[in-house]
């Protein structure tokens, strides 16, 4: 694995920049020994014995090296090999500096006292994983981990926060150490093909799942997103053909801040100025394809390898010219190692001679070692059991496989799980093949606005139905639990998306019909007014005084002010005029019916009286009618100061009545005196109108009793039809249809008692005589 020769690059350039530090251990030069363990458990163990026993023969508790300089082991680029190598390493007090990634056993401080991890604990990388799920949408999630505590651990932190964020798991597979029975990889596999899941997380580290890869080198996850952790090296066994499989998988990785000089370093490590360094004379033969037996320049030319070739060329397919995850990892231990030696030396106030002297101080750089944090080198007062924890943040890479087997892993976001920032350029993530978009990954589609879930039984919460809101509530939200009740002044768009707010409403002047009451109102009270101006202009005549001229006037007059009392249920109301209309309109429709009544009661009246001496004359009098009238008023009076006094109307806003507005309105307060009321005036016209139809057929000269019985028969007939219209209809209909029942009542008495007389003073004047009038009474 050629790109591991990046973490001895890195511990050279660590080393470098703290000798050239005049601040970081003064007066002492750091050095390094460099041995390979192949990833192997027992070669780990053979070149830690080898390590502490000098270049000799490699004998347990003996040193062969007299100048024997080392204090701490950096290694352990996974948690098998640092466990491998701890025992040994943990009899001399060791410190080891574990690079790879986290694990919850070295941890434990009571097996490993002396093991040091500096990769990120990955606490919150479950928080991390559901942010970035939420951000694409994808709520169903497929995730296999490794059967071991570190995955135990993962899922249930996963399941708890993707349960706080209506987010499911599509299946869990826990990768085995060996698949042992008979087709187990093949089950396994096809249980993940099978899942509707698009997306699938993989958490452990390349020793824990190391059976994915096997499998993967065979077979591919087709039509899956793969979203795992820089701790699973999937190329360590795949084949160039198969890398393909992973381009598009985005990959979580320790937050890696930015080495400078790191490059300049590269392209100045070269095989003439490091001629001891092995590996690099194989690197350098592998990727420039040329041969090193010699290192003279003339030599190397000849050979195809020219002088000013350098690791900055060579392909990230060979070796990653940027710091990877592990090699920030190595970068912070050296440094660790440095600051801690550096407090160690300070605090005991020893010097570069007694360190010479007495070299096998590593049991002395734990307290210290647990005291500095390893990225900042800060030395923490409080010193507690280890270095202080900043909030982790993770890099977002997206891996890319491209032609030529040129694999490379950009960096398109990164995210602080604790503060739930997450910052990521969508516009540079290469998808995998099956995606050309952004892959969807839900059980069920989104139910939209206007829509809410509906979960099925027996399936996670992610798998429902999208049921429409009912009437009167909406959903604004994508995947809506619960549909909303608008507030009462807003009421729900005909998608049940939002609330619009209600417009306010009561019968204006403004509006058609409005105008079209009010302009008739106008017009009745100025004919009933110009009919008034008829009879006082023709008081004179027969036909006046024939018709009692002096009730003539009081029913014109109240027929005027009845007209105009319509106005007062049209436009804005205001509390004044909810106690005024109803009563007004009562009051002057009784002295209306009453002044009718005592007409109807005259006529009747003076047909019995027509025997000399008749005791029924001294009731024809003026003064009888107007006490009349007077009575009838008093009494609806009384019943309106009963309901003014009690329960009287009052100024409301009608929320409910209609779904998209504000009605402002009269409320009548107490219906039962309201009722009353219009009771009182349907008597009043019932007597009316019962006495001038047994009246009808008496030899009135101009049919009196008979315009009084068509008048209240046109009165009874409106008010009667008011009653269930006023009862079925709401807001200004209501409104218009007691204005169109004052309109039409109180015209159909103008016209039914009146228009006949006009006609015959204003058009047959020959008719308006006493000689006529004579004639018609005694034919």
């Amino acid at each position: 694995m050629l790109k591991h020769y990046q973490h001895f690059l890195t511990v050279q350039f660590a080393v470098d920049e703290i000798n050239k530090d005049p601040h970081l251990l003064p007066n002492v030069t750091l050095g390094y020994q460099l041995l390979n363990n192949f990833h192997q458990s027992d070669l780990a163990v053979e070149s830690s014995l080898i390590w502490l026993s000098g270049k000799g023969p490699t004998i347990p508790n003996y040193s062969c090296d007299r100048q024997h300089k080392s204090m701490v082991a950096i290694g352990g680029m996974s948690s098998t090999l640092s466990m491998a190598v701890a025992p040994l390493l943990g009899v001399y007090k060791v410190p080891q500096l574990s690079y790879g990634p986290f694990d919850l056993l070295l941890s434990d401080e009571s097996q490993y006292p002396y093991v040091y991890q500096l990769g990120s604990r990955e606490s919150t990388l479950h928080l991390a994983a559901v942010q970035l799920m939420l951000h694409f949408g994808w709520t169903w999630m497929g995730l296999i981990i490794s059967d071991d505590m570190r995955g135990e651990q993962f899922l249930r932190d996963l399941n708890e926060e993707m349960a706080s964020n209506a987010m499911c798991l599509a299946f869990t597979e826990k990768v085995p150490e060996n698949f042992l029975k008979e087709n187990e990889d093949i089950n396994f596999l096809s249980r993940i093909l099978q899942s509707s899941s698009n997306v699938i997380f993989i958490y452990g580290n390349t020793d824990s799942i190391k059976e994915i890869s096997h499998l993967l080198k065979y077979y591919a996850f087709s039509g899956k997103m793969l979203v795992t952790t820089s701790s699973w090296d999937f190329s360590a066994e795949a084949s160039d053909s198969m890398m393909t499989n992973f381009h598009g998988t985005l990959i979580f990785s320790q937050f890696r801040k930015k080495i400078p000089g790191f490059t300049d370093f590269l392209r100045s490590v070269h095989p003439r100025a490091n001629p001891e360094d092995i590996f690099l004379k194989t690197i350098w033969q592998v990727v420039f394809k040329c041969s090193l037996s010699e290192v003279s320049p003339v030599d190397m030319v000849r050979r195809g390898c020219h002088e000013n070739f350098s690791l900055t060329q060579v392909s990230p397919r060979y070796l990653d010219k940027n710091i990877m995850e592990k090699s920030s990892n190595i970068y912070n231990g050296v440094y660790l190692f440095a600051h801690a030696l550096h407090h160690m030396l300070q605090t005991e106030g020893k010097d570069v001679s007694e360190l010479a002297a007495n070299p096998l101080l590593s049991w002395k750089l734990h307290q210290f070692l647990k005291c500095v944090n390893p990225v900042t080198g800060i030395k923490d007062e409080l010193c507690g059991d280890g270095p202080s924890m900043t909030p982790e943040k993770y890099d977002i890479l997206n891996f890319r496989s491209l032609p030529d087997s040129i694999r490379t892993q950009v960096k398109v976001g990164e995210v602080i799980p604790q503060e739930k920032e997450l910052r990521i350029n969508e516009e540079d993530i290469k998808w995998p093949e099956d995606f050309p978009q952004i892959p969807s990954s839900t059980c069920s589609v989104a139910c939209g606005r206007g829509y809410r879930t509906q979960s099925l039984e027996g399936q996670p919460v992610c798998c429902f139905d999208c049921i429409l809101c009912p009437d009167g509530r909406i959903s604004n939200n994508t995947n809506a639990e619960e549909c909303m009740q608008c507030p009462e002044d807003q009421y729900p768009s005909k998608e049940k998306d939002r609330c619009l707010p209600k417009t306010v409403t009561y019968l204006a002047y403004e509006e058609t019909l409005g105008m079209i009451l009010a302009f008739a109102a106008l017009c009745f009270s100025i004919l009933t007014t110009f009919v008034l101006g008829v009879f006082v202009m023709y008081r004179d005549t027969p036909i006046v005084k024939a018709n009692n001229r002096s009730l003539s006037y009081i029913l014109l007059t109240s027929l005027t002010l009845c007209f105009l009392s319509s106005l007062l249920f049209i436009g804005r109301p205001t509390p004044a005029i909810c106690l005024l209309r109803q009563t007004t309109f009562a009051i002057v429709f009784t002295v209306a019916i009453a002044s009718i009544l005592a007409k109807t009661i005259t006529v009747v009246l003076a047909f019995r009286a027509t025997q000399p001496g008749s005791k029924l004359r001294r009731w024809l009098g003026t003064s009888v009618s107007y006490f009349l009238i007077f009575i009838c008023t008093l009494i609806q009076m009384c019943l309106c100061g009963i309901w003014l006094g009690t329960y009287p109307p009052f100024l409301e806003m009608d929320r409910h009545s209609e779904a998209s507005f504000i009605i402002f309105q009269c409320n009548e307060g107490s219906l039962v005196t309201f009722y009353c009321v219009l009771g009182y005036m349907g008597f009043l016209a019932f007597v009316s109108f019962t006495l001038a139809f047994l009246a009808r057929n008496l030899p009135d000269t101009f049919n009196e009793a008979k315009y009084l019985t068509f008048s209240m028969l046109v009165f009874c007939s409106v008010w009667i039809a008011f009653l269930p219209a006023y009862q079925s209809t709401k807001g200004k209909a209501m409104v218009a249809m007691e204005i169109f029942s004052i309109l039409v009542s109180s015209a159909g008495i103008l016209i039914c008692i009146f228009a006949p007389k006009c006609y015959i003073i204003l058009l047959r004047a020959d008719r308006n005589t006493l000689e006529i009038l004579r004639n018609k009474a005694n034919p």
